[in-house]
Protein backbone atom coordinates (compact mmCIF):
# COMPACT_ATOMS: atom_id res chain seq x y z
CA UNK A 1 0.00 0.00 0.00
CA UNK A 2 1.68 3.37 -1.29
CA UNK A 3 1.47 6.98 0.39
CA UNK A 4 -1.19 7.75 -2.03
CA UNK A 5 -3.55 5.08 -1.25
CA UNK A 6 -3.52 6.16 2.69
CA UNK A 7 -3.72 9.43 1.82
CA UNK A 8 -6.51 9.06 -0.25
CA UNK A 9 -8.61 6.95 2.44
CA UNK A 10 -7.76 9.71 4.75
CA UNK A 11 -9.35 12.37 2.55
CA UNK A 12 -12.51 9.70 1.99
CA UNK A 13 -12.52 9.99 5.81
CA UNK A 14 -12.12 13.97 6.71
CA UNK A 15 -14.70 14.43 3.64
CA UNK A 16 -11.79 16.33 1.52
CA UNK A 17 -12.25 17.52 -1.94
CA UNK A 18 -9.58 16.07 -4.20
CA UNK A 19 -7.52 16.87 -7.35
CA UNK A 20 -5.68 14.43 -9.89
CA UNK A 21 -5.21 13.87 -13.89
CA UNK A 22 -6.97 10.89 -15.11
CA UNK A 23 -6.16 9.46 -18.75
CA UNK A 24 -4.25 12.66 -19.21
CA UNK A 25 -7.43 14.60 -18.24
CA UNK A 26 -7.66 16.53 -15.50
CA UNK A 27 -10.36 16.40 -12.36
CA UNK A 28 -10.85 19.40 -9.86
CA UNK A 29 -12.98 19.78 -6.57
CA UNK A 30 -13.81 16.04 -6.66
CA UNK A 31 -15.82 14.50 -3.79
CA UNK A 32 -14.09 11.06 -2.98
CA UNK A 33 -16.41 8.50 -1.61
CA UNK A 34 -15.04 4.95 -1.29
CA UNK A 35 -12.59 2.64 -2.14
CA UNK A 36 -13.00 -0.77 -2.94
CA UNK A 37 -11.30 -4.09 -2.45
CA UNK A 38 -10.18 -3.66 -6.57
CA UNK A 39 -8.98 -0.38 -5.95
CA UNK A 40 -11.45 1.44 -7.74
CA UNK A 41 -11.91 5.06 -6.66
CA UNK A 42 -15.91 5.90 -6.39
CA UNK A 43 -16.80 10.12 -6.73
CA UNK A 44 -19.81 12.30 -7.71
CA UNK A 45 -17.89 12.52 -10.99
CA UNK A 46 -17.29 8.91 -11.86
CA UNK A 47 -15.68 5.31 -10.70
CA UNK A 48 -11.71 5.61 -11.36
CA UNK A 49 -9.29 2.79 -11.52
CA UNK A 50 -6.66 4.11 -8.56
CA UNK A 51 -3.63 3.04 -10.55
CA UNK A 52 -4.32 5.04 -13.24
CA UNK A 53 -4.43 8.27 -10.67
CA UNK A 54 -1.61 10.40 -11.22
CA UNK A 55 -0.38 13.76 -9.79
CA UNK A 56 -3.25 13.28 -6.88
CA UNK A 57 -3.73 15.95 -4.21
CA UNK A 58 -5.53 16.90 -1.28
CA UNK A 59 -7.90 19.90 -0.80
CA UNK A 60 -8.28 22.05 2.63
CA UNK A 61 -11.36 22.31 1.82
CA UNK A 62 -14.08 20.26 2.69
CA UNK A 63 -17.69 19.18 1.57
Amino acid sequence: MNIEYKFLQKAINDKNYISFSYENKSYKNIKPLKLDNENRLYSDKGVFEFGKIKKLMILREKF
